[in-house]
């Protein structure tokens, strides 16, 4: 096992209940980490996942068949830190490994070429043969010279810090497909050469453009079929997927797929358990039940709570009452930084569509992130479907909605439609 058992954990320490040796609880050792693709201090209910990736980088070592992967969940649920967690797997088996993340706005091949740069200059170290790397790395500049266009202005021009000259005839047709196949080919032979392969991570997925999609597609599946040692390890929103799927039919059999939900009880008190007991601070059952309650196993959350709870608790144990008064404080930096960031992006017409939302949920579910029919959400404003379309698409694309079956929506962020429900 990766980690310590839940029932392993402390609850309560015998110290803590006798009143001549109370400890106080230090906000200076506070170890929660609520922040936006941080660590937390224990990554607790991953080990499935961590466990499969390790398996997918010992059977590419040995050159049997594997799947890019997949990740999908909601926001807060510790998808980037999984992924960041599955980088450092890779490189303590001295992959070479590059991240980029996703823009709306950016086209795929210069991140792609700074992000297998990276990887390959891991690799290069290792590989006998300077003028073979000197080839492949003539090959990624070619690539990466694409981004410049006709139409692309000399300042704004962008140059690969790659001391070789670039290759003529190789991943350079202009087409984004051919030359990420190409490319993909040619980098993972020379992690063949060494032994060893390449991972390339990128994270909000679900934000590439169809045709950088469907290229990514293409490349993953000629991967496959080569058997070559590079694999593509995203991260997205529930409805990635579906966006894979209408890019090419065959994505559904090229990627294994892993969602990526809340914690259970169980891993949420190791969460919150563990690096306590490494500072010598315990919880009392009830104060475990209680932050269950409030955070619903998201990690954000759960990691939210914890600190404003430690913030708050005079000694250890940590009770309930300590969670009930720190309780507000953790709802108003999320009502701030996780919830109003995001309602602020919508326009007056959007923040009127997820009101909508976040009523007809509550109305038919007790669960205020369950998905919504469109055509109740028509209802309920008045309206005709097709007259919220681009309300709808916006908040798809600003990140803030999705479709994961035709004709509903849900909220990407978890307890959005609950915070919608006590704004005035």
């Amino acid at each position: 096992m990766r980690s310590a058992r839940p029932e392993n954990i402390r609850h309560s320490s015998d110290s803590a209940r006798r009143p001549d040796t109370v400890l106080s609880v230090d906000p200076v050792r506070n170890p929660y980490a609520p922040g936006a693709g941080q660590r937390p201090p224990e990554l607790a209910g991953r080990d499935r996942e961590l466990d499969a990736f390790d398996v997918v980088l010992e059977r590419v070592a040995r050159s049997r068949p594997e799947r890019s992967l997949v990740l999908t969940g909601l926001r807060g649920v510790g998808k980037t830190v999984l992924l960041n967690s599955l980088r450092s797997a890779a490189i303590g088996r001295l992959w070479g490994t590059g991240k980029i993340e996703a823009r709306p706005d950016q086209p795929l091949r210069r991140p792609v070429s700074a992000a297998l740069h990276m990887a390959l200059r891991e690799l290069t170290p290792h590989h006998r043969n300077p003028d073979r790397v000197d080839e492949v790395l003539g090959v990624l500049k070619a690539f990466a010279l694409r981004a410049n266009d006709a139409n692309t202005k000399l300042r704004d021009r962008w140059a690969p810090g790659i001391d070789v000259p670039a290759a003529r005839g190789r991943a350079d047709s202009g087409d984004i497909e051919i030359d990420l196949v190409e490319l993909f080919t040619d980098a993972a032979s020379l992690a063949t050469d060494v032994g060893t392969g390449i991972a390339l991570f990128i994270d909000e997925m679900q934000d590439l453009g169809p045709v950088e999609v469907s290229a990514l597609c293409a490349a993953c599946h000629e991967l496959s079929q080569l058997g070559a040692p590079l694999i593509v390890v995203g991260a997205g929103l529930p409805h990635l997927p579906a966006v894979l799927s209408a890019a090419k039919s065959y994505s559904e059999r090229l990627f294994r797929y892993q969602r990526i939900d809340r914690l259970d009880r169980g891993a949420a008190d190791l969460a919150l358990c563990a690096p306590a007991a490494r500072e010598d601070v315990a919880y009392e059952p009830g104060a475990l039940d209680l932050l269950y309650e409030k955070s619903g196993g998201y990690p954000y959350f759960v990691q939210a709570y914890g600190k404003a709870t430690w913030d708050h608790a005079p000694q250890t144990p940590v009770t309930e009452d300590d969670v009930r008064v720190a309780a507000p404080e953790a709802e108003g930096e999320l009502a701030v930084g996780f919830f109003g960031s995001r309602f602020e992006r919508a326009t007056p017409a959007e923040r009127e569509y997820m009101r909508a939302m976040a009523a007809r949920s509550g109305e038919t579910t007790d669960d205020m992130d369950a998905a919504v029919l469109t055509s109740e959400i028509a209802g309920a404003l008045g309206r005709r479907p097709a007259s919220l379309s681009p309300a709808r698409d916006a908040l798809i694309k600003k990140g803030l909605i999705y479709s994961g079956e035709r004709g509903t929506v849900a909220f990407t962020v978890p307890h959005f439609g609950r915070y919608l429900r006590t704004q005035p």
